[in-house]
């Protein structure tokens, strides 16, 4: 769906995602179209996220999940994949405190045994530090891919389950599930994509299969908080029926 309609008052009883995902994309072509590098638009996309950050607070938004750096991103150019890196490392320094006073909880899926080592110590840390804040819980995928996602899942069910050959019949969703990286939350309510692509980009494509996906033409950079309040707004007029029907047939907000 897309993001061209009017601006509406979100109020405290309308419904509100408890798990937004985010496909935060555009830093580059934002930053070309004002004669930029692309790391500066990576660099502004990090204020970006520090806002909707702040507003999922407000919203009381339990979930958010970032999709930062996929398992295709290492296709990019090697300056600037580094300058990434570096912008990961930069920031979980300067934001461990802030981080963890805000309540947030703090996570990272992804295949991570192939970051830089500083990172990786980071993440930890991060992780460790936060693991008992429970105002919002923070993910970042980093070097993540769905499809990845999936198999890795198989290898460790395979390998926690030796002799599952010889019950196949436990194998449901659930049990499934349960090896995904993002086993332990929600699967998200509503997306968003900024930068005007209307894919999901390998990102979560077990958890998104009954997810609302907004797309917006704004790129990442320059979406804000009237932009997330359109996104939360137009979620609230969807009827989630999961294959069935009437799920949600008291919900009555309308966007004029």
């Amino acid at each position: 769906m897309h993001s061209d309609i009017k601006k509406n008052k979100i109020f405290p009883d309308k419904s509100i995602p408890k798990h937004l995902a985010i496909i935060m994309d555009g830093n580059g072509r934002w930053a070309l179209k004002k004669s930029l590098s692309r790391h500066s638009g990576h660099l502004e996309g990090v204020h970006t996220v520090h806002k909707i950050i702040k507003d999922c607070l407000h919203y009381k938004v339990k979930y958010l999940t970032l999709f930062a750096f996929s398992s295709e991103n290492w296709r990019r150019p090697i300056e600037e994949i580094t300058n990434l890196i570096t912008i990961f490392i930069n920031v979980l320094k300067a934001e461990m405190d802030r981080i963890t006073d805000s309540g947030i909880c703090f996570n990272v899926i992804g295949n991570l045994s192939v970051l830089d080592i500083n990172l990786r110590k980071l993440i930890l840390e991060a992780t460790n530090k936060t693991l008992n804040n429970k105002k919002l819980y923070l993910t970042l995928a980093i070097n993540y891919g769905g499809r990845w996602d999936i198999l890795q899942a198989i290898k460790s069910m395979l390998s926690n389950n030796k002799d599952i050959h010889k019950n196949m019949d436990i194998i449901d969703e659930k049990f499934f599930s349960n090896y995904l990286s993002m086993s332990w939350a929600p699967d998200p309510d509503l997306i968003i994509r900024t930068g005007g692509e209307q894919r999901i980009s390998n990102f979560l494509i077990w958890n998104l299969a009954y997810t609302e996906i907004y797309f917006t033409n704004k790129f990442w950079p320059e979406f804000n908080s009237i932009d997330l309040e359109l996104a939360l707004n137009w979620y609230s007029t969807r009827e989630r029926r999961f294959g069935g029907l009437n799920v949600n047939k008291n919900k009555i907000l309308k966007v004029q």
